[in-house]
């Protein structure tokens, strides 16, 4: 594992366009059918990372928190899953079912949605307003594995609150850091 910050680039981007099959319904969905008029949060994670284990249950409760506020919440795993088989397609239909993910968790095996939204590391997360717009992309929270600090969701609650009170979102963000995607090749 090599600890991998988000990469920051420029906020205001618009969210790539993807097409992918959700690991728990069997279904294809895509960032259209998905997304909210309201905000769209993405999220690349995987079933092994030790970073996204420690916020699995913060992200849960984000997501309830949140989805009946209209925010859309999206899950993407971009792993190799030949090299790292526990972020396969199976094992992350039953991860997402273990952990009660009420949102949908999709596997991005060409990896080229993840190249078309520079995720680097696992957690990755990206706000998007009404417009898919990236307002925020950064961390959860400054909670990290073995730091005692709670896990929270602070710094995303905040963006998401601007967001549905029509306030910008504070560009002062931290970046997210875990593990490096695994690329494949």
């Amino acid at each position: 594992m090599a600890l991998t910050p988000t990469k920051q680039i420029p906020l205001g981007f618009i969210a790539p366009d993807f097409t992918l099959p959700d690991t728990v319904s069997g279904k294809t969905m895509s960032l259209e059918q998905l997304k909210s008029d309201k905000a769209t949060v993405v999220m690349f994670i995987c079933n092994h990372c030790p970073y996204v284990k420690h916020v699995n249950d913060a992200l849960v409760a984000l997501a309830n928190d949140y989805m009946p506020k209209g925010v859309a919440f999206v899950a993407i795993s971009s792993n190799d899953a030949e090299a790292y088989p526990a972020d396969g397609p199976e094992q992350m239909k039953t991860e997402a079912t273990r952990l009660g993910y009420p949102f949908p968790y999709l596997y991005d095996e060409t990896q080229e949605v993840a190249k078309a939204y520079t995720a680097e590391c696992t957690p990755d997360f990206n706000i998007f307003d009404g417009n898919l717009r990236c307002v925020y992309r950064g961390q959860l929270d400054g909670s990290r594995p073995g730091s005692n600090v709670p896990v929270t969701g602070k710094d995303m609650r905040q963006a998401l609150d601007a967001i549905l009170a029509g306030k910008p979102v504070s560009t002062d963000q931290t970046p997210s850091v875990g593990c490096n995607i695994k690329w494949k090749g």
